[in-house]
């Protein structure tokens, strides 16, 4: 079960890495076609103004990024031995929470009392 959740963490990081790598270079144009023009760019109807896509862009990296994290938090865990525990009470996270959510931190009942 943990080779399995293992190799399902180490795609999720591989996606996220990606994700990240693609928003980054995309923000990364954007920036430089930003940088010629005026900051006025809500004159074209037809168009997706340069700062929706900047605020588009900007909220996919953070998502990126912050998947990428909760991946890295798991898998560090994974290897101290401390993965599929509760962080908060120290009991088993149900399998199938770790199915659906792999980077689970909380059980059920303690995700809930937390907000999570």
């Amino acid at each position: 079960m943990t080779t399995d959740l293992r190799a399902l963490l180490t795609g999720l990081r591989a996606r996220a890495e990606a994700r990240a790598a693609s928003t980054s270079l995309m923000l990364a144009e954007l920036t430089h076609d930003r940088a010629g023009s005026n900051d006025d760019d809500e004159h074209d109807p037809e168009g997706v103004t340069l700062s929706s896509e900047w605020s588009r862009l900007t909220g996919l990296a953070e998502a990126a990024a912050s998947e990428l994290h909760q991946v890295d938090d798991a898998l560090a865990r994974m290897d101290a031995g401390a993965y599929g525990r509760c962080a908060n009470c120290g009991k088993p996270i149900p399998a199938e929470r770790l199915a659906v959510r792999p980077f689970a931190e909380h059980c059920v009942a303690c995700a809930e009392k937390l907000g999570h």
